[in-house]
C-alpha cells in the first residue's frame, strides 16, 4: 500500500536527491499522540488495519515480543523512576531541549519537502529558543505562536513518493515499514550533532541525548501503553495501527486523511 502523503505543492516536485538529516526517534516509534487515544484504549484495537502490507508478520510478532519484554525489564523502569525523580517542569525543560538539538534536521526536511514557509519557522524557533529560551529549555518561540512540528527523512520520502514497503518491527527500534527503517538509520548516522559530538571525543553527550529521547518519551505513554496492554484483543495489530496513524498524521501535516472520507460520485451538468 503506497503512502498516504500531503498534496503537493509544484514545488514540492523540484525537491533534490540528497541526504537528509533526522534524529532517531527512540521509543516514539511504537507509540501515537494522534487521534483514537483513550482511557480504555478500546477505539484504538478496533482500529487495527487488516489491509496494512504485513507480510513478514510471524517474524514481526516475535520481535515485537521481544520488544515488550525489553520494555517491561528496562524501559518501562526507567521511565517509571525519570518520572518519579524529575517534577514536570524539569522534564518539560528537557523535552524542550531534545527539540531544539532537531531544529538541523527538522529545518534539513522541510527544505527537502520544499516546504519554505515552515523551514522559516524551524529557522525562527531556534534562534530564539537557543538564545532567548537559554540553549531551548524554555519554548519562547511557542508563546509567540511558532509551535514545534517534527519532520523527519522518512516523512520527506514519503512525500517525493517513494512506496512504504511492508511493515517491520525493529528489535528496540519498534514498528517500522522497509522504506521507513532505513530512513531512520539513515538520519540518525547523519545527525549533524550527532557527528559533531563524536567528532570531538563527545559520545557520552551523544549516548545521553539518545536514552533522554527514549525514557521521556516513554514517560509520557505509561499509562496509555499499560491501557492498551490490558484491553486490546490484539495488542500488536493495535499497535501497528498507532504506527501508522501517527506516521500518515505527519505526513499529511496533521490534515484530515481523505480516506476517511466518502467518494461522492461526479454528476454532469447537462440532464
Amino acid at each position: 500500500m503506497a503512502a498516504r502523503t500531503r498534496q503537493p505543492r509544484p514545488t514540492r516536485r523540484l525537491a533534490p536527491l540528497i541526504v537528509a538529516l533526522a534524529l532517531l526517534p527512540g521509543c516514539a516509534s511504537t507509540v501515537a499522540d494522534g487521534p483514537n487515544i483513550g482511557p480504555g484504549g478500546t477505539d484504538v484495537a478496533a482500529s487495527a488495519q487488516p489491509g496494512r502490507n504485513d507480510p513478514l508478520e510471524p517474524v514481526n510478532r516475535g520481535i515485537f515480543w521481544f520488544n515488550e519484554l525489553l520494555d517491561r525489564v528496562l524501559i518501562r523502569p526507567a521511565a517509571e523512576v525519570y518520572r518519579a525523580v524529575l517534577p514536570q517542569p524539569v522534564r518539560t525543560g528537557v523535552l524542550n531541549v531534545l527539540q531544539n538539538l532537531r531544529a538541523p534536521l527538522d529545518l534539513t526536511n522541510q527544505l527537502l519537502q520544499a516546504d519554505w514557509e515552515g523551514a522559516g519557522v524551524v529557522a525562527k524557533r531556534f534562534a530564539l529558543n537557543t538564545t532567548l529560551g537559554v540553549g531551548g529549555l524554555m519554548d519562547v518561540a511557542a508563546r509567540e505562536g511558532l509551535t514545534y512540528e517534527y519532520e523527519s527523512f522518512d516523512q520527506t520520502l514519503a512525500i517525493w513518493g517513494v512506496p512504504e514497503g511492508p511493515y517491520l518491527v525493529l528489535p528496540v527500534i519498534g514498528s517500522s515499514t522497509l522504506r521507513d527503517g532505513p530512513a531512520l538509520f539513515a538520519e540518525t548516522w547523519a545527525d549533524p550533532v550527532r557527528l559533531y559530538a563524536a567528532n570531538n571525543e563527545a559520545q557520552w553527550f551523544n549516548w545521553t541525548r539518545y536514552g533522554l529521547t527514549v525514557v521521556d518519551t516513554r514517560a509520557g505513554y505509561i499509562e496509555v501503553i499499560e491501557d492498551l496492554r490490558t484491553n486490546s484483543f490484539d495488542y500488536y495489530a493495535a499497535m501497528r495501527s498507532l504506527y501508522y496513524q501517527r506516521r500518515d498524521g505527519w505526513i499529511r501535516d496533521g490534515a484530515p486523511d481523505p480516506d476517511q472520507f466518502p467518494a461522492f460520485p461526479d454528476y454532469d451538468d447537462d440532464p
